[in-house]
């Protein structure tokens, strides 16, 4: 069943309302940062979370995976300047694979701030499909309310048995794998990466430089 974000802000929610931003961030790029921000608004949340992945499980072994702190610190240097966005380090102190299912129920447990926040996970439009197929997808749809952030004109189809929210936001075709080649072949990385990241990436010398002049 889709609702539209105004249905839900609608509702009369206690406590915090939290968005979750799972993801790789191998790097973080703009097009991460404009799902969050335009998220944050149309559902009025308190903030958004962007949950750095410890082992995403989905990309395990299929190339090399920047080392979680790397990609955490990536992300603090991306969100630093953005009001409501917050880096998330809960799955990388958890350890091991990391599943959304868990990583909610630590969050609620282990910070005091969460305790009565309603959850909200957010996803893209061509993960969308898979959620059903999630660790322990049941349990997960007693802890939060499934976001899908979709493109405009091009609305995603789910199950009509899955409970979820639809928020459109301008679509980016900015690709995390395009952005480790332009690392290692020169090409323009200007608008792709905001400058504190890629002085997180000089700093670190992450993705085999040369990554273009600075800003």
């Amino acid at each position: 069943m889709t609702l539209s974000p105004s249905t839900l802000i609608d509702q009369n929610l206690s406590g915090p309302r939290i968005g979750v931003f799972g993801g790789t961030f191998d790097p973080p790029h703009v097009g991460h940062l404009v799902t969050a921000v335009n998220v944050r608004h149309a559902l009025n949340l308190d903030q958004v979370i962007l949950m750095v992945a410890n082992v995403p499980w989905q990309k395990e072994g299929s190339r090399v995976i920047t080392p979680a702190q790397d990609r955490l610190a990536m992300v603090e240097a991306a969100v630093a300047a953005v009001p409501g966005l917050v880096a998330g380090e809960t799955e990388i102190r958890m350890g091991g694979p990391s599943y959304t299912v868990d990583t909610l129920q630590v969050l609620r447990q282990e910070v005091s701030e969460y305790a009565n926040a309603t959850f909200f996970t957010i996803v893209g439009d061509d993960a969308a499909a898979g959620v059903p197929t999630w660790e322990r997808f049941k349990e997960l749809t007693g802890l939060t309310e499934l976001v899908v952030v979709d493109r405009p004109g091009a609305p995603v189809a789910l199950s009509d048995d899955i409970h979820w929210i639809r928020v459109e936001v301008p679509h980016l075709e900015v690709s995390s794998t395009d952005l480790r080649s332009r690392f290692t072949d020169g090409r323009p990385l200007d608008y792709l990466i905001t400058q504190p990241v890629l002085n997180v990436i000089r700093e670190r010398a992450l993705y085999s430089t040369p990554i273009g002049s600075p800003a």
